[in-house]
């Protein structure tokens, strides 16, 4: 148990018995996935979700992605057609969420989907989330466990860093491997989907099964990440920079080196990977200001793109 009185669990079998009694009961625990640490609880419980906005500071209009063990439980909280079916073969378990259908009879606790017909499902690939959806039997709401707009976490320091206090426990699994978010899709009714939010699923990837997305955007905040202002580092921040000037903390990639550097040899997946832990060091170093250097658009680059420009918003 760290100072604040959050329990550090380890991945281990005790591990994640005490993490699955903790939530089972309705309580809070950060878990790792390959993408970044989730903030776990029991979707089924209405008490158990609203602790989540309540330890993030969430806005309740901003939906939960629910994560799921297997394609039953799945099945039983949303409507699958062929496409979602297709995409759940070829991606998950993995980085994947799926926009769908949500079940009239779905045991979901209504803020999940913040009054939503949808609901966003993944099957996480990290061995310690699914040990604990198996354990658990549950399906298990998880966003990001940071405070809400803050940067994600891609270790369990960052999560005790933000909410040590405010949670029950966290697994500490390591560094996340993936280190960005999900890429999230909508497979809507008329046969057309959406991309929500760029990740480590490249677009192309998903277009080779399901043709050319449909472009227009939905007003409404449908998935996590779509917020305008959102993974912010808490100071000022310069893209696509050259260089720094003396008070910015530079955050650089490939020939640009920086104070903390994505990927010197200019490795889009490192990256990815590497970012919020450099934006983590960025707001925790004295200088006022971030720089970043400028990186590719095209793969995964959209979506650290994605993350970096809505972060200096």
């Amino acid at each position: 148990m760290d100072q604040s009185g959050t329990e550090l669990l380890a991945p281990d079998a005790a591990g994640i018995t005490r993490a699955s009694e903790l939530l089972r009961g309705g309580r809070l625990v950060a878990v790792p996935t390959e993408t970044v640490y989730g903030l776990a609880a029991r979707a089924d419980s209405d008490a158990a979700v609203a602790s989540i906005y309540r330890a993030k500071g969430r806005p309740d209009f901003n939906p939960l992605i629910v994560h799921v063990a297997s394609r039953e439980l799945a099945e039983s909280l949303a409507v699958l057609d062929s496409r979602a079916r297709e995409l759940a073969d070829r991606f998950w378990p993995g980085p994947l969420t799926m926009v769908l259908p949500l079940r009239e009879d779905a045991q979901i606790a209504p803020a999940v989907t913040a009054g939503l017909p949808t609901i966003a499902l993944r099957m996480p690939a990290h061995p310690a989330m699914q040990a604990l959806l198996a354990q658990t039997g549950l399906p298990l709401a998880a966003p990001s466990a940071n405070r809400s707009g803050a940067v994600s976490p891609t270790d369990a320091g960052h999560v005790v860093a933000s909410l040590g206090g405010r949670i029950d426990a966290v697994v500490d699994g390591g560094a996340c491997e993936r280190g960005l978010e999900s890429t999230i899709v909508a497979l809507r009714a008329d046969g057309t989907w959406q991309l929500l939010r760029p990740g480590p699923i490249e677009e192309s990837r998903i277009s080779a099964i399901l043709g050319r997305p449909h472009d227009v955007t939905s007003a409404k905040v449908e998935a996590p990440g779509q917020l305008a202002q959102h993974y912010s580092p808490g100071k000022p921040l310069r893209l696509e920079a050259q260089d720094s000037a003396s008070d910015e903390f530079m955050i650089g990639f490939g020939d640009v080196a920086g104070d903390c550097t994505l990927s010197a040899s200019g490795d889009l997946a490192e990256a990815a990977a590497r970012l919020y832990a450099c934006l983590h060091l960025a707001a925790a170093s004295s200088k006022p200001r971030i720089a970043v250097a400028k990186l590719p658009h095209d793969g995964i680059g959209a979506a650290i793109g994605d993350r970096l420009a809505r972060a200096a918003a």
